[in-house]
């Protein structure tokens, strides 16, 4: 397996694991790579510091304590998920229509066609969500928590 860097065409930078070099340039010809934050799939490999493997008898050099993969070993803490919940929000935010209490009406729309296709985000009670999931329309809830802890 091989770590690359990745760009996508919006600057956003994260990482991504694959078989080979030619593993890579598959899914990337497919468009089969997109950037978790925004969704775009024009990926480039960005520049990275390589990893060199040490000689045997050498110590390895202690990680900082929020490594990434000292994370993944363990669950989230509360205020990780809840920063992690606040940088949803933004994103969604940034990157999607609010449409209110029309939501569940929006979503059909967009759903049959008769709306642009987009990220909306809004309100809708449980018995309107229930409806859009028994029409086959996907939606998910998310807990909107305040984006600052004052």
């Amino acid at each position: 397996m091989i770590l690359f860097k990745l760009r996508c065409s919006a600057n956003h930078e994260f990482d991504g694991w694959f078989r080979d070099n030619a593993a890579f340039d598959r899914q990337q010809a497919r468009g089969q790579i997109a950037c978790p934050v925004c969704g775009e799939n024009e990926i480039e490999k960005a520049p990275m510091a390589p990893r060199l493997g040490r000689s045997r008898g050498e110590t390895p050099e202690p990680r900082p304590a929020g490594d990434v993969a000292e994370r993944e070993k363990r669950p989230p803490t509360p205020a990780e998920m809840r920063r992690a919940l606040q940088e949803m929000r933004r994103r969604v935010e940034a990157h999607c229509e609010h449409v209110g209490p029309r939501f569940a009406d929006e979503a059909r729309r967009i759903h049959r066609g008769e709306a642009k296709e987009r990220g909306i985000y809004g309100d809708a009670t449980p018995a309107e969500s229930e409806k859009l999931a028994e029409e086959g329309i996907e939606i998910a809830a998310i807990p909107w928590l305040p984006l600052n802890d004052a």
